[in-house]
């Protein structure tokens, strides 16, 4: 357990971290230590270079105290959000901001070798074009499903067996001579929508709607990701949904959410819907390009298609049904949409809200709020991985590892080349 020192020590950080510009007596009041144990860590974080001053707050009638700030140029993180079928690696700063980006098309269903390659040599690119090779400080990674926390493995799934057996974390610490976490990636994308939007932020009870190899849920209880015992919490993909009926899952039961409303199964019925021709635009997409996407799908409900807008609608409606379990067993005060279906939320939103109102107890939902995420889905599970990188970097848990490097030796050693 972390000792009192390391907790406060973090305490400060994170309200450092979180806010633009901080003063010593405003973080007084936030962490709830006294002012001069506030000003011995301040001291400790500046003399270990994660914090400095920045000007000066307005005065109370005294001196004018100082303005602090992490020193955001300090080091970099890594970032990794591997998706089902979209690879993006990103490096940030101390403070989360991305500076630069790559990305790549992948499956994850080709297995963690190429995969892992990919992320591996995008990840050197990014390092040796912001020249972070002496400063690089940790990486974080979302995989798609469910993942063990503490050794970071994938947890075994029949559809993506090959992912719990590799080493992952290993192979990318050794390569980049980093701490390195793995987590599930609708889990980031939660941490990245708490960091960016003030209405997740303020929320210590929230269930995020994302999405990794298939359908999943982050769910935020007293202000933290809830993982459960086995990763498992949240995964609501192969939950059986009421009135579902008997299609099979690629995990081998029937009446899977993944199996009816999932990403595969928007290709599945999309596909149906051109090929009988019940959906002209979508017959159009298959005749010009020879596949459908769930973007497809979107995009034709955009142009009005009847078809497709039904397709979506029932895909929403039995989202909510299963959101709605979630709602009535975590009782949330926030439910927000985000993922791939976050794409579609013109279509989907009402439909996911009817579907939680009419399905969860109504003391659980009167003052739910059901709300589309804030992000971009484009940078949202790259954005969760920065800030999972620093979160575990900065923990009292681990801070005293970044404190001891920085007094002495770097933090990591050169890269090889």
């Amino acid at each position: 357990m972390p000792s009192d020192r390391y907790t406060g020590l973090a305490a400060v950080l994170e309200v450092v971290r979180g806010s633009a510009d901080v003063t010593q007596p405003q973080i007084v009041d936030r962490v709830g230590l006294g002012r001069s144990v506030v000003a011995q860590r301040v001291a400790e974080l500046e003399s270990a270079g994660l914090v400095v001053s920045d000007g000066f707050g307005p005065s109370t009638g005294g001196r004018a105290p100082r303005r602090l700030r992490l020193h955001a140029e300090a080091g970099y993180v890594l970032g990794a959000d591997i998706a089902t079928n979209e690879l993006v690696v990103g490096v940030a700063d101390l403070a989360g901001g991305i500076l630069a980006t790559r990305q790549q098309e992948i499956e994850v269903v080709w297995g963690p070798e190429p995969v892992v390659e990919a992320v591996t040599r995008l990840a050197g690119e990014l390092v040796d074009e912001v020249g972070a090779r002496r400063s690089l400080w940790s990486f974080g990674v979302g995989m798609p499903g469910p993942v063990a926390h503490d050794s970071g493995v994938r947890v075994t799934m029949p559809t993506l067996p090959d992912w719990s057996r590799h080493p992952t974390r290993e192979q990318l610490a050794e390569r980049f001579g980093v701490p390195v976490w793995v987590d599930n990636r609708t889990n980031l994308s939660a941490l990245g929508e708490r960091r960016v939007n003030p209405v997740a932020a303020a929320s210590e009870h929230m269930v995020y709607l994302g999405g990794g190899y298939g359908i999943g849920a982050a769910v935020v209880v007293g202000g933290r990701i809830h993982r459960g015992a086995h990763g498992l919490a949240g995964a609501i993909d192969h939950m059986p949904v009421p009135g579902a009926g008997d299609v099979v899952c690629h995990c081998g039961r029937t009446g899977c959410l993944e199996a009816v409303a999932g990403r595969a199964a928007l290709v599945r019925d999309g596909r149906l819907l051109a090929e009988t021709r019940q959906s002209p635009a979508l017959a159009e997409v298959l005749e010009r390009t020879g596949r459908i996407r769930p973007v497809d799908v979107t995009e034709a409900a955009g142009r009005g298609d009847a078809a497709a807008r039904a397709l979506l609608h029932r895909s929403a409606t039995l989202i909510g049904r299963s959101l709605a379990t979630l709602v009535n067993v975590f009782d949330p005060d926030l439910v927000v949409v985000g993922g791939g279906i976050a794409r579609a939320r013109a279509h989907v939103l009402a439909a996911i809200r009817e579907e939680i109102y009419r399905s969860a107890l109504p003391a659980a939902t009167r003052d739910l709020r059901i709300e589309p995420s804030a992000f971009d889905q484009e940078i949202a599970g790259i954005t969760g991985a920065v800030e999972f990188a620093l979160g575990e970097l900065f923990s009292p848990e681990h801070l005293p590892a970044v404190l001891d490097a920085r007094s002495g030796a770097p933090l990591a050693e050169d890269l090889p080349a």
